[in-house]
């Protein structure tokens, strides 16, 4: 059933759709469900699928240690904070929100104007701890920079810390990068929603809680949304070169219409773009984006909601009352060039009836 009809979807940064290809493997998943926990046939037929679908996500994103199914990001993140063998926590000012929740009183490492992580005080903060985990985002959610993580991965290796990177927003795009830990979501790349991973380099440094997962996460494997994970991880991902060349008309033509491209100086993930219309809230961009049939966000989903400004934005230097004017337009694998044509319309007669004012 179609719940929206004939609108334009521009915000795969909170969600993607499910992919048929995932959509298909949950649904033979499901007739032959058994838990992979039991010992009889049915049982160990299943585990036998679920661990073949490890295998085969491994292969796909590249990663050869060990991976834990976790129900999404959030909980992979807090289960890193809470087992990993580590000290003092440092994280980036611009994480996403469920990297701020698990670790509320880490250090705060600064970030540059143009979105990026500041190395000099990524370095200031290692000297002051001893094997801190450091969490820093592969893809800020919000801006699309992409961070320099093999310079971080340097200096936390160093440092003799734990890497914890955030790739929700970069896996299946982009190489999961040399960290320790790393987090994916599978709804994020057209999978289903309720299930990730944790990539975790070496399990010594995690400590385990017991029960499944290979102890480090106990409950019951939702195998049906582990086989739709491999399945969305597996599809052909060839759109993405296309999301490049759109996102790039996008900044063009925002850019020339009078408005500001944010963290342009930095290299961003061809899927996010964020943009300021100067004198224009968000909020009241993103409701007439929405009356336009177009749905985008004010800044990360798991936050726009509260009407807070970005911590992201603000961590940038943005003003408050100018964090507050930014969107985000995020792309998916149908994403096509007469969307984009559609929201540079409707952000242009918007921009418009402001100066007009």
């Amino acid at each position: 059933m179609r719940l929206v009809a004939e609108r334009i979807y521009l915000d795969h940064a909170s969600t993607t759709p499910i992919l048929p290809e995932a959509a298909a493997a949950m649904d033979e998943a499901c007739r032959f469900w058994a838990n992979p926990s039991s010992p009889h046939a049915e049982g160990r037929a299943v585990r036998a699928a679920m661990e073949g679908a490890r295998r085969r996500i491994g292969a796909a994103l590249g990663w050869e240690g060990t991976i834990v199914f976790t129900s999404g990001a959030t909980e992979a993140i807090s289960l890193v904070f809470a087992q990993a063998r580590a000290g003092s926590s440092i994280v980036s000012a611009i994480e996403h929100p469920a990297v701020l929740r698990s670790a509320p009183d880490a250090r705060r490492s600064a970030v540059r104007a143009g979105g990026l992580v500041d190395l000099e005080d990524l370095d200031l903060a290692l000297q002051q701890a001893e094997a801190p985990l450091v969490a820093v985002q592969s893809v800020n959610n919000e801006t699309g920079a992409i961070q320099p993580t093999a310079e971080v991965a340097e200096r936390v290796r160093r440092s003799g810390g734990l890497l914890l990177c955030d790739c929700a927003q970069s896996a299946a795009k982009l190489p999961i990068p040399d960290c320790d830990f790393a987090v994916v979501a599978a709804h994020k790349l057209g999978g289903p929603p309720g299930i990730g991973a944790l990539l975790v380099r070496d399990p010594g440094r995690l400590d385990a809680v017991g029960g499944q997962e290979g102890g480090f996460r106990a409950g019951t494997p939702a195998v049906p949304l582990i086989m739709g994970f491999a399945a969305a991880l597996e599809a052909d991902h060839g759109w993405y070169e296309e999301a490049r060349r759109l996102r790039s008309k996008l900044d063009q033509g925002v850019s020339s219409a009078g408005g500001e491209i944010v963290a342009e100086p930095a290299a961003r993930i061809a899927t996010i773009g964020a943009y300021r219309m100067p004198g224009v809230p968000g909020a009241a961009q993103m409701m007439q984006l929405d009356l336009a049939g177009i749905a985008v966000s004010a800044g990360s989903a798991c936050s726009s909601g509260s009407l807070k400004t970005s911590h992201v934005l603000t961590a940038m230097g943005y003003p408050e009352e100018e964090a507050r004017e930014v969107i985000r337009v995020s792309f998916g694998p149908k994403t096509g060039e007469a969307d984009i044509d559609a929201l540079l319309a409707q952000w242009r007669v918007m921009f418009e009836k402001r100066r007009a004012a």
